[in-house]
Order: structure tokens, then sequence, then C-alpha cells
């Protein structure tokens, strides 16, 4: 039945599949429970172990083996790294220019604006309980100020240690919203690749209905451990469990839009293809070297994390060889 339905039909199905290996990756967030920063350093590990391996063997070697069969590059293809590279940089300087972005717009998250308006009005009512000081008994507050001390003081320290925590909640929040980002771009030409696949077959003898279903197949497998890539830092840095899975299959939503347009546009994504693929893994790369090691070796657990990154890795790129 899929095999007779329309090339957009199967492509929109194919990448729903996608998605919901997506989901179903992020789901393993129930099954892990805890907050400590253990499991924070150790899922960033992984989560950078994954990224580093998908940016080679699902994007970049892809992107140069189809800018190298396109014959725009080369009589040989020995030009096929021009549009990986300058993808690659583009995607790179999209992630830089988002996290300036973020930091001069002072974007936080939900949880924090929340905190903060609770704080303001828990300030709020302290002043209301704070005694009127009249000359008459001035004296008084002095002796009530040198035996309880200066609220002031106490206000001003108070002020400084919430001020403190709200940075570095924000930092937190910044540098997951990023890896969100990174592995939201990776999955667009992903999308991309699975509607081309659906949307070519017949038009060549090589792109057959078997080796899209097999690449939508690979794709999603390997979308698995990239939604737990997403839910277990944010579950890790003290997020609800239910709040963390809806972000990390959330990373996967883009798919069956992007395997639509892909399908619809076929003769336009096949030469920007080889761009769209370096694009997210310059974008996946600068995440993972410029925020998700350094954060994961701050909490005391660089070992760990280091190992976790090894598995990622590995697990990543047993994947993508194995499903070809």
């Amino acid at each position: 039945m899929l095999e007779s339905a329309s090339p957009v039909t199967q492509a929109l199905l194919g990448t729903l599949l996608t998605w919901g290996l997506t989901a179903a990756g992020s789901a393993v967030v129930f099954l892990l429970a805890g907050t400590k920063r253990k499991v924070l350093d150790g899922s960033l590990g992984f989560a950078a172990g994954v990224m580093t391996a998908a940016s080679f063997w699902s994007l970049l070697a892809p992107a140069i083996e189809l800018a190298e069969s396109s014959g725009s590059y080369g009589s040989e293809g020995e030009w096929a790294f021009v549009p990986v590279a300058v993808g690659f940089v583009l995607g790179a300087a999209f992630v830089y220019a988002a996290d300036v972005f973020m930091s001069s717009t002072g974007s936080h998250s939900p949880n924090f604006a929340l905190a903060m308006q609770s704080s303001v009005k828990k300030t709020d009512g302290d002043d209301a309980r704070i005694p009127h000081i009249s000359a008459n008994n001035f004296s008084n507050a002095n002796d009530v100020k040198q035996r309880r001390g200066d609220p002031g003081e106490k206000a001003t320290q108070s002020q400084s240690s919430v001020d403190q925590e709200r940075h570095d909640k924000n930092l937190q929040w910044r540098r997951i919203l990023l890896l969100i980002i990174a592995i939201t771009v990776h999955n667009i030409p992903e999308g991309l690749a699975v509607g081309v696949g659906f949307g070519a077959i017949g038009k060549t003898p090589l792109a057959t209905f078997n080796k899209a279903k097999n690449l939508a197949l690979g794709i999603g497998i390997q979308n698995f451990p990239e939604g737990m890539a997403v839910s277990l830092p944010l579950r890790g840095a003290g997020h609800p469990v239910w709040w963390a899975f809806w972000y990390g299959q959330l990373s996967g939503m883009v798919e069956p839009i992007a395997g639509v347009l892909g399908a619809i546009a076929v003769s336009v994504c096949e030469p920007v293809l080889p761009y769209a693929l370096a694009f997210a893994a310059g974008a996946m790369l600068f995440v993972v070297v410029d925020d998700i090691i350094p954060e994961a070796q701050t909490g005391g657990n660089s070992r760990l994390a280091s190992g976790w990154y090894i598995i990622g890795f590995i697990v990543m790129m047993a994947l993508d060889v194995a499903l070809g």
C-alpha cells in the first residue's frame, strides 16, 4: 500500500517514523531517575559523542558524496569540498549568532521567569511587614539593627545571591537551548533527505522504493539516541521529566515538514542538499566544542563525561555504518 502511494504521502509517513523514534529516544528519560550532576555530565558527554559521530557519518560524508556525484564541482569532483565547507561555516556561524542574540536579549527559561516573579512577590511581602520607624523610636531602631543586623545589608547580600543564581540558570538554559537548536537544525536536512529519496523514486535506476524506505529507517534509528541527547541533559539539569520529554521529541518535529517539502521540491533540494547537510554538521560541532564539552567538564566528573562521549560516539558510528 505504501509503495503505491504518492511520493508526498510516502515522505510524510517515512518522516513520521523518524519523528516517532526521536520521541521514543526522548522517552528513555522516564526510565532514569534523579537529577544529580553526574547524570547531567554523563548525558552531556553522551550527547557530544552522538553529535560528533553524526556530523561525519550522517552529514559530512554524504554531503561530500552528493557533491562529487553531482558533476558540478570538477570533472572528478575535486572541488566537492567547496559546498561542504561553505555550508559547514554557515552552520557554525548560525549557532554563534544565535548565542550572541540570546546573550544580548537575556533569554531565559520559562521556569526562570516564574522564579523571578515569585521572588518579586516575596520581596513585596517582606517590605510590607517592615514597621515604620519614626523620629521618636530612632534610637530603638538602631538597637534593633545592632541585634538583628542591618536589613539593608542583608537585602543587598540576598539580592546579590539571587542575581548570581539567575545568571547561572540563564547560562545553563542557554547552553541546553543551543543543544536543542543544533539537533533540530540537524534534523532538517535529514527530513529533506528522506523526502528527496521518496520524491526521486523512478527518476533514475538507483532511486528505488526500498532504498528510500531503508534511508528513512536508518535515519529513524539514528534519531533514537538523538532524542536521548536532548531529554537527558534537560532532566539532569533539574527540569521536570515531562518537560524534558516534550523538548526531546520536539527536536524531531521538523522532519515531517522538511520531508514533505523535499518530496515536493525534489529538483531544488538535490543541489542544495550538500549545503544543508554540511550546515547541520557545522552547527552541531560548534555547539559540541564551544558549549557541551566545556560544560560537561566543570562539575568534577570529567572522566565520566569523557567515557560517555566515547560511548555516544561508538553508538552513533555503529548505527550509521551498519545501516549504510
